[in-house]
């Protein structure tokens, strides 16, 4: 009888041992099911973080300056001693912003390589082939290199609705009702016409102009025209025939330059306002003979260098990258993606780490761009920035930007106040 109770007894503890294998994701001392929830990629010396880029092909030229301001900022995290012990180790390949290629990438990232969190998902094609993965396994992924609207969430309360997922940069739905604001705010406007492309970027847009537009009671009237498309002459008809005292040209990139020709070509002469992507030099340069004398064309903006603080965060920066980056904004991001992705890390010294506990101390408080506004993460917000300025076409100008600054960085309801 007793070697049949010793015989059950050991049944009994390989059946316990086999059920704690199985409930076991990942090997190793440190890569465990714990109380405080899933957690890989992480030891008592390091933490494991991985993205893909563009470092070849035709974006390479984002991709490559995003990586090095990524790596600068860990480079002075580690110089350091890291954080609470643990530096941060950053594992990187080349998608060419190609997606069949940055969906397995990434896929591998958290399979193969356990790595704790995804910091700097790049890109709207890529990200938008992955952002499902994402929320499915649950892991941490700190700073979006794109502004798609599947990113945007105001109560993301599981990770099946975007609780994991940190957002930084403008995203399309936000900045839309940021740009009705403009209107209202700084322009006084109450007939709105909008222009939008019939891609995600324009959508997106539109939806957040609708959504502001009705919370207001503004009266609004919005056109689609197709990417890239030669000719926007009807959908710009239609919107002079509105009698519109505000327009927003929901495009980004190549179509803009064509519906603001349009629009100065039909003779509109109201104020115009476009997506934070389009403020460059050469977008400027490309519309500037067609808007003069005509309208004034604006373009929102989210990195702001003009306070103390802002300016020495800035000058820390410029020491750790790499002098030809000094001045790039795509460098910039990769900086400001390390940066809250660390800003996780700390608010957890002394405590456990896993992917539930960053994940509630990155939303345990608001935190401060380096050259920007502030984000807050808290009841599942996943909005991006907030707070962003505007800027004006102005070619007098001898900076090679074109642009120069006509709002500060305001929250929607600094903007509405000034109506």
């Amino acid at each position: 009888m007793k070697k049949i109770y010793s015989l059950a007894l050991i049944f009994v503890l390989l059946c316990s041992l086999l059920l704690t294998a199985c409930n076991t994701r990942s090997g190793g001392s440190s890569d465990e099911e714990t109380l405080g929830g899933y957690v890989q990629g992480i030891t008592d010396t390091e933490v494991l973080i991985a993205n893909s880029l563009p470092i070849s092909g035709p974006w390479a030229v984002t991709g490559v300056p995003t990586k090095a301001g990524l790596e600068a900022y860990i480079a002075m995290v580690n110089e350091s001693g890291g954080i609470d012990g643990r530096l941060i180790r950053y594992i990187h390949q080349d998608d060419e912003a190609d997606p069949m290629k940055g969906k397995p990438i990434t896929q591998s990232f958290i399979n193969d390589d356990k790595v704790f969190a995804i910091v700097e998902s790049f890109g709207t094609a890529v990200v938008g082939a992955i952002i499902d993965d994402l929320r499915e396994v649950g892991i941490p992924t700190v700073y979006f290199g794109t502004g798609i609207g599947q990113l945007y969430a105001d109560n993301a309360l599981t990770n099946a609705e975007g609780r994991n997922t940190f957002p930084v940069q403008p995203i399309y739905t936000t900045e839309g009702q940021v740009m009705v604001a403009r209107g209202v705010g700084d322009f006084k406007a109450s007939r709105i016409g909008i222009l939008y492309t019939n891609d995600d970027a324009g959508k997106d847009m539109l939806r957040g102009a609708e959504m502001k537009c009705k919370a207001l009671g503004i009266d609004y009237t919005a056109e689609q025209v197709a990417v890239n498309s030669p000719d926007v002459s009807a959908a710009v008809t239609a919107i002079k025939a509105y009698g519109p005292d505000f327009i927003i040209c929901a495009s980004i990139q190549a179509t803009m330059p064509t519906i603001v020709k349009e629009l100065a070509a039909q003779g509109l002469k109201v104020p115009v306002i476009t997506s934070y992507v389009n403020a460059s030099g050469a977008m400027a340069e490309a519309v500037a003979d067609d808007i003069e004398g005509n309208f004034d064309l604006y373009a929102s903006g989210w990195l702001d260098y003009s306070t103390d603080e802002r300016a020495a965060n800035l000058a820390e920066y410029q020491e750790w990258v790499d002098e030809e980056y000094m001045y790039n904004s795509y460098a910039q991001c990769g900086w400001i993606a390390g940066y809250f992705f660390c800003e996780g890390l700390r608010r957890l010294v002394g405590q456990e780490v896993t992917w539930d506990s960053y994940i509630a101390a990155m939303e345990s408080a608001p935190i401060v761009i380096p050259f920007g506004g502030t984000i807050d993460y808290s009841g599942g917000k996943r909005m991006g920035t907030p707070a962003l300025s505007m800027f004006r076409v102005n070619m007098e100008l001898n900076n090679g930007f074109n642009w120069e600054l006509a709002a500060p960085l305001e929250s929607i309801d600094e903007i509405l106040a000034k109506a």
